[in-house]
C-alpha cells in the first residue's frame, strides 16, 4: 500500500508592495488544482485570518515554503521577515520588490523627513493647519495603539534576513512560479542559495523578436507616448527607452510584445553588479560617435534618468539611495 505524500507547508506574505504579487499567486489559473494538491496554506494575510501570533507560536522550520513579497519598509515588515526566516526551511524573496527594493524603493531618492512633510503639510489635497503627524504609540478610550516606526531606507528582504532563492518580475509570471514549486514538491535538485531562480540566464533581447541593427543615429529619447511606434523594430532604435539589453529573461517579453519598453523588474543578470549602471552604460553605446552636444542634448531628453534607470533596484544597487 502505497504512503500518501504529505503536503508542504506554504506561507505568503506582503511586505511594502502594492499587492500584485500576492494576486500573482492565483494566477496560475487550474494549475492551482496542483498547488493545493501538494501544499497546505498556512499563512496568507489576504486570504485566510491567520494572526502574526499564531505564527509567532509555529515550530521553527515548520514552513516548507515561504513567498515573501514586498521590500523592508518599516518595522513590522523588518519583524516579519525575521519571524517568517525562523519559521520557514526556504525563504523566497518574491518579485522586484523583495529582491531588489522595487518601487516602493524609489523613496530612497529621497528620506523620512522630506517624504512625511509631502504627505501630512505639502500635498495639494492635504488640509493640516496644525501640520500633525501620525505617533508610534497612542492611548485612547478603546485601548492603545501602536503603529509600525517608519525606516528612513526601504531596504530588500536580503538587505534584513538571510534569503534561499530570489522569483524576479513585476509580478513573476505565474509560469515560473509553477515550475519553481513543481520543483520543491518532486525533490529536484535546487541552484545554490542566495540564486536567482524562476528566470532565464540571457537578457531579454535574446527573446525579444523585435528587429535589431547596429544603429547609432538617436540624437533624443522619447517616452512611449510621444512617438508612433512601428511595432516591428527595436525600441531603443526608435529612441524609446527600453531596459531589455540589461533585464533578465523570463518573463516571455510581455511589455515589448504588448508595445511597451521593458522597465527591468526582472533584473540584471548575475553577472551585471549594478542593474542601473548596466542600463546607462547600454545608451551610453548608442551615442557613440556623437558629438558632445548632441550627446547632451540626447541626455537632457531623458525625463527622470534616476527613476528610470533604477526604477526597480534603487536599494539593491551599488547607489543605494541619494546621500543627502
Amino acid at each position: 500500500m502505497a504512503v500518501e505524500k504529505p503536503k508542504l507547508k506554504l506561507a505568503v506574505y506582503w511586505g511594502a508592495a502594492c499587492g500584485g504579487c500576492c494576486v500573482s499567486v492565483l494566477d496560475v489559473h487550474e494549475h492551482l488544482f496542483d498547488i493545493v494538491e501538494n501544499a497546505d496554506l498556512v499563512f496568507w494575510p489576504i486570504a485566510l485570518d491567520i494572526k502574526y501570533g499564531d505564527v509567532e507560536a509555529m515550530p521553527d522550520q515548520s514552513i516548507d515554503i515561504t513567498l515573501f513579497n514586498g521590500a523592508v519598509r518599516n518595522s513590522e515588515n523588518e519583524h516579519m521577515a525575521h519571524v517568517l526566516r525562523q519559521k520557514s526551511k526556504i525563504l523566497i524573496g518574491y518579485g522586484s520588490c523583495a529582491h531588489m527594493g522595487g518601487i516602493p524603493g524609489l523613496a530612497n531618492f529621497s528620506n523620512k523627513e522630506d517624504i512625511f512633510k509631502r504627505v501630512y503639510e505639502d500635498s495639494e489635497s492635504t488640509e493640516n493647519p496644525g501640520k500633525v503627524r501620525p505617533v508610534e504609540e497612542l492611548d485612547v478610550k478603546e485601548g492603545h495603539i501602536h503603529i509600525p516606526h517608519f525606516y528612513n531606507d526601504v531596504m530588500t528582504l536580503a538587505q534584513t534576513v538571510d534569503v534561499d532563492y530570489f522569483i524576479p518580475g513585476c509580478p513573476p509570471q505565474s509560469e515560473r512560479l509553477l515550475e519553481v514549486f513543481l520543483a520543491v514538491v518532486n525533490g529536484a535538485e535546487l541552484p545554490p542559495k542566495g540564486s536567482v531562480i524562476g528566470a532565464f540566464p540571457r537578457v531579454q533581447c535574446d527573446d525579444c523578436k523585435r528587429k535589431k541593427s547596429d544603429k547609432k543615429g538617436i540624437t533624443r529619447f522619447f517616452r512611449p507616448w510621444e512617438v508612433e511606434d512601428d511595432g516591428e523594430t527595436c525600441l531603443n532604435e526608435q529612441g524609446i527607452l527600453c531596459m531589455g539589453p540589461a533585464t533578465r529573461g523570463g518573463c516571455g517579453v510581455r511589455c515589448v510584445e504588448g508595445n511597451a519598453p521593458c522597465r527591468g523588474c526582472y533584473g540584471p543578470l548575475d553577472d551585471i553588479p549594478d542593474a542601473g549602471a548596466k542600463n546607462m552604460s547600454v545608451i551610453a553605446s548608442m551615442l557613440e560617435g556623437k558629438e558632445p552636444d548632441e550627446i547632451g542634448q540626447a541626455i537632457d531628453s531623458i525625463v527622470d534618468p534616476a527613476g528610470t534607470f533604477y526604477r526597480f533596484s534603487l536599494p539593491g544597487s551599488k547607489l543605494r539611495r541619494k546621500l543627502s
